[in-house]
């Protein structure tokens, strides 16, 4: 551990790129070939290299290896062995024979960013054409060397025998280029010359162990914080104490800086540009001491709603028409069918603000000089955020560089929206030396991207024989920013945001319902409410929070199981798959029939199970909770959870599990526990005991199981669950209580609140 804590790349190694590439120049591409661009300037940056060139993806290797660049990164997703797996078996080589390549804007294609669960569905068609490509061109030069014809030939671990004779990949081609175009830029699974999908030995049947497991547990891992380079400046931003509401709240003016305040501190020195603010000094501790101790005044930021007037304020801004409505779905007649029904049911429910939470803060390292740019950061768009920092910077496109180094997980500053890879490149431009620049709690806390805050006006109606036959979803949105941080207090530019994000995929389209609208009603931004952008299933678990309650409460009130209730409703029209994960979650949790809250109990702890079902990225899942409430103390213990998950073809059924393991215990935390704390100035959560999260003693035990649809290309695995279990939480303390909880998060503060307002308090 002593040794990667104390990693530091040489110069002549950080200059080409931090010196853990796996590959040499060969592996740019058939677009970037012959440019010798790493050798032409450190700060080369010649991507992104022809998506339809088999060398924009893969490199066969004189050792029969076989290096792939995806253009995606590594966040802990564990994305990068699905992959893999999908090239291996076009390739037929074994999974040991891959090597993963870095993202880097010099090597690697812009696949697009890496997030929404979207590696495998986007990324992998692409892979899939190449690696099937790569093997028809191999076969063909090994036809010629063995001299048969290429149908006559097999492969087993890039070894091709025909004629009684073989001859291995490296042998073949090992470390040039197959100057070979793609026939077509993806392929779906068993499509074209990809392999048909019966004949998988790799893809859908093995469980591959995570790649990067072994180093991250023995220490050997090199993460963005662990990289030290020669002549490096540490640095922190300054910043106020919580970020007041996008605009004059996210980009405060500077009113005065005392320099001479940090003098004493030895090597700390202020960096400003307009009104971006930051200290560098040669020691780590130093540079902590003199953000800390700088004297700044800064201008007020708005008054908003506190964190208790929130909803208050958001039917403020309806009766004065600042929050405009528009209806993204509208089918049948709602008003008529809604009119007409002999049970109704009509609620409001509400989901707080959740933070970008990483347990590990932001770094970033840059160097920056007048021919160039490096920067090494765990961003999840690199491309991006060669475009936003070359114009940040005032760099041609072409010599600002970017590489992936992984951080702390795909929350926080750093991964979406760039905050501190641009403020590094900032700080680096204006210091004239490199500079590692870490993010304290306070900054990370009190600084994310929030997951926005969501209250929904829902109606919903029954027939007599337990048909849904209307329902009404209202959201109340607030638009995501549209600028970060470092780019508004640099240049003094901000966007005014759009409209809310609406998920209307999750607001009734679960259930057979002929009668339906969805209507999103857009909140003011700017100097009202906290930047915001996607948190893990970005809107699902806000919207299924309140639509899968108001199911529960429609079942309820017909006098259902909750569970045969959405059978009976439940969506056939998506080739069954939202049926496939309710019936699945059904069995693995072995579901009782009956009414929800048929056996309530005087007891201080009582026990309750509810249902969810949830989507995103065209993937679905279900979940059932078992929980215990003691109504003395409020507090809710998960006891066990269920999950099934309908992913289309699982390619990595390894990685599927972890994720839906991890969505499941992230959204526990997110149910119970999280909220973002504000007075009416500005955030003031800006620590793990202001903003708790699960602990480990906490964790609900978890079983789970991949309901696999060969029949189904691949779709968005890494967050389903995550949306679902809000609503099983809410509805299983119905059914234990009797009392609904229509607000998160379920503290025990909130539980005491609503279980004494219902006289059911012990």
């Amino acid at each position: 551990m002593t040794e990667i804590l104390n990693k530091e790349f040489s110069r002549q190694k950080f200059l080409v790129g931090g010196g853990a590439m796996f590959v040499g120049m060969s592996v740019a591409g058939g677009a970037l070939a012959g440019k010798a661009q790493a050798a032409e300037s450190p700060f080369a940056s010649n991507g992104p290299p022809d998506l339809q060139e088999v060398d924009s993806f893969i490199v066969i290797h004189s050792d029969n290896t076989v290096s792939l660049k995806t253009g995606r990164v590594e966040l802990g997703q564990g994305s990068n062995v699905g992959l893999m797996m999908i090239a291996a078996e076009e390739l037929d080589v074994d999974i040991s024979q891959m090597k993963f390549v870095r993202h880097d804007t010099n090597v690697t294609p812009n696949t697009g960013g890496t997030f929404g669960s979207s590696s495998i569905a986007s990324a992998g068609p692409r892979i899939r054409s190449a690696a099937a490509t790569a093997r028809q061109a191999l076969l063909s030069l090994a036809a010629t060397e063995l001299g048969v014809p290429a149908a006559s030939l097999s492969v087993s671990k890039g070894v091709v025998s025909g004629g009684g004779r073989n001859v291995t990949y490296g042998a073949l081609i090992g470390d040039k280029l197959f100057n070979v175009r793609m026939a077509s830029a993806t392929l779906a699974p068993g499509a074209g010359i990809a392999k048909p999908v019966a004949q998988y030995q790799l893809v859908t049947k093995q469980h591959i162990p995570r790649v990067d497991i072994p180093d991250k547990v023995t220490g050997k891992h090199t993460y963005v914080h662990n990289i030290k380079v020669p002549g490096m400046l540490h640095g922190r931003i300054v910043r106020p104490r919580g970020q007041g509401a996008y605009g004059d709240g996210t980009a405060p003016k500077i009113v005065s800086v005392d320099e001479k305040s940090i003098k004493h501190i030895s090597g700390a020195r202020v960096v400003r540009r307009n009104d971006f603010l930051g200290v560098v000094a040669p020691q780590e501790f130093a540079a902590i001491q003199a953000a800390s101790q700088l004297k700044v005044v800064w201008g007020e930021p708005p008054t908003i709603a506190s964190s208790g007037n929130l909803w208050k304020s958001m039917r403020d801004f309806d009766a004065a028409g600042q929050a405009p409505a528009r209806i993204t779905v509208n089918t049948g007649n709602f008003n008529t069918a809604y009119a007409s029904a002999s049970i109704k049911v009509e609620n409001t429910y509400k989901y707080p603000y959740n933070g970008h939470m990483p347990i590990g803060p932001t770094a970033a390292i840059a160097h920056v000089t007048p021919d160039g740019a490096l920067i090494m950061t765990n961003t999840q768009d690199a491309y991006t955020m060669r475009t936003r920092i070359a114009g940040l910077l005032d760099l041609p496109i072409n010599k600002v560089r970017v590489q992936y180094w992984e951080g702390a997980g795909s929350f926080g500053n750093a991964p979406a929206r760039h905050d501190g890879g641009q403020a590094a490149a900032v700080m680096s431009q204006l210091a004239g030396a490199p500079v590692k620049l870490q993010f304290m709690r306070w900054d990370e806390h009190g600084w994310a991207n929030y997951g926005p805050a969501q209250m929904m006006d829902m109606r919903g109606a029954v027939d007599a024989n337990g048909n849904i036959v209307a329902l009404e979803y209202t959201q109340f949105g607030i638009p995501a920013l549209p600028t970060d941080p470092t780019t508004q207090h640099a240049t003094g530019n901000f966007g005014t945001g759009g409209q809310g994000a609406l998920d209307a995929t999750n607001s009734g389209t679960q259930y057979n319902i002929l009668n339906r609208r969805v209507i999103g009603k857009s909140l003011p931004l700017v100097n009202n409410y906290f930047k915001t952008s996607t948190l893990r299933a970005p809107n699902a678990p806000q919207t299924c929070f309140g639509s899968e309650q108001l199911i529960d409460e429609l079942a309820y009130a017909a006098k259902m199981d909750p569970y045969e209730f959405r059978l009976k409703n439940i969506s056939i029209t998506d080739n069954n798959r939202w049926r496939d994960v309710l019936v699945g979650v059904g069995k693995l949790a072995n579901w009782k029939p009956k009414v929800a809250a048929s056996n309530l109990s005087n007891d201080t702890v009582v026990r309750g199970r509810g249902i969810g079902l949830g989507s995103y990225a065209s993937s679905q899942a279900g979940v059932v909770a078992d929980i215990e409430v003691n109504r003395k103390t409020g507090v809710i213990k998960v006891l066990h959870a269920y999950t099934t998950q309908v992913s289309g073809l699982g390619v990595s059924l390894e990685g599927l599990e972890s994720q839906m393991m991890g969505s499941m215990i992230m959204g526990t935390s997110r149910t119970l526990y999280e909220t973002v704390q504000a007075n009416s100035k500005r955030v003031t959560g800006l620590d793990w005991v202001t903003y708790p999260i699960l602990r480990f003693k906490d964790h609900p035990n978890i079983t789970y199981t991949v309901t696999q649809r060969l029949d189904l290309p691949p779709t968005g695995a890494g967050e389903p669950p995550d949306a679902a279990i809000p609503a099983a939480l809410a509805n299983a303390f119905f059914d234990a209580t009797g009392v609904r909880i229509r607000e998160a998060p379920l503290t025990p503060a909130r539980v005491r609140a609503v279980l004494k307002a219902a006289g059911r308090a012990k």
